[in-house]
């Protein structure tokens, strides 16, 4: 499957049960207009329902990740109530139930930045870099930016990216926890593609299970949080998935799962 939005700003691609979507726009560093947000937004709910797509890979074109919205777009707001209600890109990919490999091949910068952490796993080029710029134009940043930076590299470290707007390496990243691994960039889109299949490989119900527990342990107490995991456990315990990795264990053979 090869789909594209209607300017080819946003382009998707598929292999087995991976999907890959690509922002291109490398001459603006893939900075988001409004219409790709509305792109992104029919992308997200295409492999939601897509159930060959089992994993997605989320990059840009050419030298950066995303410079995150295109500033020059935003005047065009007839009001702040309308900019403060626009379909925002970062909303689109939390809506998205596939476990997402952010694949960060360059500057992730502002809404850049708030898209990577809205990922589930984050993996850097050696030649990537990150920054809360917001500040310095006079805002902050407005999807998930500051609890996501703080669950990822603690308070203080977030505090010093969002009160100075200056931007990190991928050294430093992965030294915050903010990337799990850095890759030389040209060799970054196909291990994201390839830890993209292992997990697609495993019983899609339970990766999807997965990503769901672990966003609803954020937002729970500790007590309520190990108590929704065992809820969580016991569904898909009870999935024929589960009955043949237990079968494939036992036979000491690899599974084949169906999301049943």
């Amino acid at each position: 499957m090869t789909v594209a939005s209607d300017t080819d700003l946003i382009v998707v691609e598929s292999a087995g049960h991976v999907a890959t979507v690509r922002l291109n726009r490398p001459e603006k560093l893939n900075a988001v207009t409004q219409h790709m947000s509305d792109s992104l937004v029919q992308i997200v709910r295409a492999l939601n329902d897509d159930p060959e797509i089992r994993a997605v890979v989320y990059t840009g074109t050419g030298r950066a990740f995303s410079a995150g919205s295109d500033i020059s777009t935003l005047d065009q707001y007839a009001t702040p109530w309308e900019f403060r209600n626009r379909r925002d890109y970062c909303d689109a990919l939390r809506e998205l139930r596939k476990p997402v490999i952010a694949a960060v091949n360059g500057y992730a910068f502002g809404g850049g930045l708030e898209a990577s952490l809205t990922c589930d796993i984050r993996l850097a080029a050696d030649t990537a870099s990150f920054a809360a710029p917001e500040i310095k134009l006079g805002w902050i940043g407005g999807g998930g930016m500051s609890v996501l930076l703080a669950n990822s590299i603690g308070a203080s470290n977030a505090a010093l990216m969002l009160m100075s707007g200056d931007p990190i390496d991928a050294q430093r990243a992965l030294a915050w926890g903010l990337v799990s691994e850095i890759v030389p960039v040209d060799e970054l889109l196909a291990r994201a593609q390839e830890l993209a299949a292992t997990i697609a490989s495993r019983p899609p119900i339970a990766a999807q299970t997965a990503k769901a527990n672990l966003r609803a342990a954020w937002n729970m107490p500790q007590d309520q949080a190990i108590a929704y995991e065992r809820e969580m456990q016991g569904i898909t315990f009870a999935t024929e998935d589960a009955a043949e990795g237990r079968a494939a264990f036992a036979e000491k053979r690899s599974g084949v799962f169906h999301a049943r």
